[in-house]
């Protein structure tokens, strides 16, 4: 009788704790799919806007 009421228990958390691994990889899966859409949202909205170049300024020629 003991060992049917410790199997039962065990069986219960194995299956608590398949469960709690099964959700969190779902969980990271979305984060990444997440992710993965914010870096491609970002990418599209920088091809869309003109690239801001630095360097040398044009000067005016100086008279001399």
């Amino acid at each position: 009788m003991v060992s049917d009421e410790v199997g039962t228990k065990l069986a219960r958390i194995l299956y608590f704790v398949g469960a709690g691994v099964i959700c969190t990889k779902a969980i990271n899966m979305w984060r990444e799919y997440e992710h993965k859409q914010a870096i491609e949202e970002a990418a599209e909205k920088l091809k869309g806007t003109p690239q801001i170049t630095t360097g040398t300024v044009n000067e005016a020629p100086v008279k001399s």
